[in-house]
């Protein structure tokens, strides 16, 4: 699903609440890309792969669902963060079942959930453009969000060396230790990479 602008996003909200299922679905799978990235950039500085992130947004969503009375925003910054939250719980559940401890544990929570809010930041302005500048729509959204959505888009090994480069901030040396590849052979992908990202995201030069 592609929301353009903001009053289109507040629509659907609108919809969802008033209890349009097939709405409500839609708009959340509007950031399944998003969650499924934060959730690889947080558990990858604690599970790493032990689990499948697809399987955690999956709960995230479910909880979602059944919890989406509970939301009272309208933009999407507060449906994100909404989002993060239920991501963070789950995380959390998650990683008490694999250290063997009982209960909840709420700073846990909420150590991730700030963990979760910095993925969601681009630390590294690179990631996006060098003298550019957004398109409309991106005026409009959650840079994380778009940025998800269209490294989703791109092909595997793409999508690997710039979220290893730009959002785990690995040197170019473990990059290339990371995909098994050469040095050199690894910021020529780069590059390819980045320029097509910023194509699918629409920037201008």
């Amino acid at each position: 699903m592609n929301i353009a602008v903001h009053s289109d996003l507040e629509r659907l909200i609108d919809r969802a609440r008033a209890g349009d299922a097939s709405v409500l679905g839609r708009l959340l799978e509007g950031y399944r890309n998003y969650l499924t990235l934060l959730a690889r950039l947080t558990l990858g500085r604690r599970l790493q792969g032990k689990l499948d992130d697809s399987d955690l947004v999956q709960e995230a969503f479910l909880e979602a669902h059944r919890d989406f009375p509970q939301f009272r925003g309208s933009t999407e910054k507060e449906l994100t963060s909404w989002l993060r939250r239920i991501l963070a719980h789950n995380l959390a559940n998650v990683v008490h079942r694999y250290c063997g401890t009982q209960g909840r544990d709420v700073r846990l929570e909420r150590e991730l959930q700030v963990e979760l809010e910095r993925s969601s930041q681009i630390a590294d302005p690179g990631l996006v453009a060098v003298q550019g500048s957004p398109s409309r729509e991106a005026a409009h959204r959650e840079q994380m969000v778009l940025v998800a959505d269209a490294l989703s888009q791109l092909p595997k090994d793409y999508r690997e060396v710039l979220i290893l480069r730009h959002l785990e901030g690995l040197s170019f040396p473990e990059v290339a230790k990371r995909m098994d590849r050469t040095l050199s052979s690894v910021d020529k992908l780069w590059v390819r990479a980045l320029a097509r990202l910023r194509r699918v995201l629409g920037v201008v030069s």
